[in-house]
């Protein structure tokens, strides 16, 4: 790690999640600290390595559907985490050479990375704000995103791995209903989330190994996450495990994964 002001402001005698993610995603962004934290996990559920990859992967295959299919240009991306290629602006200038996107995160290491992040086709363009989802204003009045995206076309709301670290009693639905709020007609909302539908004891533990190393989280059931979309046109296959969300491969096809391995739903819908 440099020595740069981004990475003196980084914590590392506590395990953090997007670190923890790094290292279920097989990089090598974390410390120490956080990899025994994430291999306690691991104990407990073996699954977490399948279950982040599973969430990566929906990510990625929504962004694909949402340029393709529904003609986003625009994304404003909250809680980005630690960069693993690709990254969303990668997927969508894929498709779409000319795609913007906006990405949001309160990690100062997110911040090192930054620079990552902002490599782009000549057409694009991408900026980084380190700003709280639980401070939604600071992002919508921010000048990177004033300068990158127009709020009066279609916007992408990815809000991946995310939620999960939101608690109700910091009203996450009111969160992103206003978040939602300033978003024009045709724009989105895509959401993955991990739940303890399949496994509740077991999740109840992982909560347990986040909380005690100072981080917030909640999983929540099929139902809680639909909430999330109350007023907005769910895309078939609506609330569904991340691996059943319009899967690249056909059914059948692909590694059989459990639906205990995989705990997490994923949702994409559009604003009326």
């Amino acid at each position: 790690m440099t020595n740069s002001p981004a990475a003196r402001d980084i914590d590392t005698s506590r395990p953090h999640s997007a670190r923890m993610y790094d290292f279920y995603l097989g990089g090598k962004d974390h410390f120490e600290v956080d990899k025994q934290a994430a291999e306690m996990v691991a104990g407990i559920f073996p699954g977490i390595f399948t279950c982040a990859r599973e969430v990566r992967s929906f990510m990625h295959r929504a962004t694909r559907v949402l340029a393709q299919e529904y003609g986003i240009r625009q994304w404003l991306d909250i809680g980005t985490g630690i960069p693993t290629e690709p990254n969303l602006h990668q997927v969508a200038q894929s498709v779409a050479p000319e795609a913007r996107v906006v990405y949001a995160d309160n990690d100062p290491l997110v911040l090192k990375y930054a620079e990552r992040l902002m490599r782009n086709t000549p057409q694009g363009r991408t900026a980084y704000i380190q700003a709280d989802f639980t401070d939604p204003e600071a992002i919508l009045g921010s000048p990177e995103l004033a300068g990158t995206l127009d709020l009066n076309r279609p916007v992408a709301l990815s809000l991946n791995a995310l939620l999960h670290f939101i608690p109700d009693d910091w009203d996450p639905y009111g969160i992103v209903n206003r978040l939602l709020d300033a978003l024009p007609s045709g724009s989105a909302l895509a959401i993955s989330h991990c739940t303890g539908d399949y496994a509740p004891e077991m999740w109840a533990k992982l909560v347990g190994i986040y909380e005690a190393a100072g981080t917030r989280a909640q999983v929540r059931s099929q139902q809680e996450v639909a909430r999330f979309f109350e007023g907005l046109d769910l895309l078939d296959p609506r609330v569904t495990l991340t691996h059943r969300w319009r899967p690249d491969e056909p059914q059948g096809t692909g590694p059989e994964l459990t639906d205990a391995e995989v705990s997490a739903y994923g949702a994409v819908g559009i604003k009326p």
